[in-house]
């Protein structure tokens, strides 16, 4: 099938800055569709002009309608590296599309820095929660940030000292490759430069002796979360974790999530990892939905509902923690959901509840541990070991 539609990123330098076959291409086009920006960057081409449309999902169905015309998207840089390209490319069949990369935001901002792009994260905050990028924050990482704003960078150097992370270095570099290009070099504590709108972000992570260690394996410490007592604790939650196997972009349902510890470090574990909490209480969802913004999983959706009902209509999870709401009924309604290969653990600290793994692991096999942790505290002026309640964990693999 030969491709109608052709999706070409451009940079600063417009038109001079693509090779000759691809300036062919937009010069040829009888339709170009983007951005205030990019029609401004080839201006000079002879052709109908569509702006993006409003709400920007309409795009597929406006572009079906120009089928049969030669059609040009125009996108900053490569259009498949977060970019208009790759919702496209997800909507209409690869074969009637062709690609035509240019240089992006990520590789100009590498070679000004001079940092090699194999040894840093990419990460975008356009359009997106700029929390987002808080799960990145480790000493002596190097971020590249597709920004969301002028003010984007003052929400970031804020996110950095709080967190002790003041003395990062900060970049910010707009209109790269073009002749209005500007950097704006600073420390993220101090940070106080104003800055054109659309800008990329460079930051060297530099933590203080105090600064939070919050890294991406699971098993951050309890009192980095609100809770009211009632969690998975800290040591526990790593070994649910290990079971759980996050994944890139897989979807977890945490029934009975309570703080969402589980589902929080869920989609820190992995990139654009998912996670839908089911907690019929008020208050502790209110508790989960600030863990997931003060710990970088802003995108973690709750729901109020009770188990199994509020199970139906979910989107098919890839692993499923109950925490809480525990029943065969909820069992056998989650694992008709589950996808193959998709990964089921369980806890139980009631006699009850581990009543009810007992039996399902008979019916169903799998593994049912039981997890014992005792913690080091003070006794008088000594210490000793304090037992934490003892965990049943049922775990399988549904094939």
């Amino acid at each position: 099938m030969k491709s109608w539609l052709h999706i070409v990123g451009i940079g600063e330098d417009g038109l001079d800055g693509l090779t000759p076959a691809t300036r062919a291409v937009v010069e040829a086009a009888e339709v170009i569709v983007g951005g205030d920006r990019h029609h401004e960057l080839s201006e000079i081409v002879s052709a109908e002009r569509v702006a993006w449309p409003s709400p920007f999902d309409a795009l597929v169905d406006l572009l079906g309608s120009y089928k049969g015309k030669r059609v040009v998207v125009l996108a900053t840089g490569d259009p498949l590296w977060y970019s208009v390209g790759a919702r496209i490319g997800r909507a209409i069949d690869p074969a009637e599309i062709t690609y035509y990369p240019q240089v992006g935001a990520f590789q100009l901002a590498a070679a000004r820095m001079g940092w090699s792009m194999a040894d840093l994260e990419t990460l975008t905050v356009h359009g997106r929660p700029v929390e987002q990028m808080i799960a990145f924050i480790q000493p002596d990482q190097r971020l590249l940030i597709l920004t969301t704003g002028a003010e984007t960078p003052g929400q970031i150097a804020k996110f950095l000292t709080e967190r002790g992370f003041g003395q990062s270095k900060m970049t910010v570099l707009a209109a790269m490759g073009g002749e209005n290009e500007k950097r704006f070099d600073g420390i993220a504590e101090s940070w106080d430069h104003i800055v054109p709108a659309f800008n990329t972000l460079a930051v060297e992570c530099i933590a203080a002796p105090d600064a939070a260690l919050l890294p991406r394996v699971p098993g951050l410490a309890d009192d980095l979360f609100q809770h009211d007592g009632t969690m998975t604790k800290q040591e526990v939650r790593a070994a649910t974790l290990a079971k759980l196997m996050p994944m890139r972009g897989a979807l977890l349902w945490d029934i009975g999530t309570g703080c969402g510890s589980v589902a929080v470090e869920w989609m820190r574990a992995a990139r654009y990892a998912r996670a839908i909490g089911i907690e019929p209480r008020a208050d502790r969802r209110a508790m989960a939905a600030a863990n997931a913004l003060a710990l970088g999983t802003p995108k973690l959706e709750l729901i109020d509902g009770q188990v199994p009902e509020a199970l139906e209509g979910l989107d098919p999870p890839d692993a499923i923690f109950i925490g809480g709401g525990l029943s065969i009924e909820t069992f056998e309604t989650a694992w008709a959901s589950l996808r193959p290969l998709g990964r089921l653990v369980a806890n139980a600290v009631t006699l009850e509840s581990e009543a009810v793994l007992i039996n399902l692991h008979k019916t169903y096999g799998g593994q049912l541990v039981k997890l014992q942790v005792h913690r080091a505290e003070p006794v008088g002026p000594r210490t000793g070991w304090r037992p934490l309640m003892p965990v049943t964990q049922w775990s399988l693999v549904k094939r």
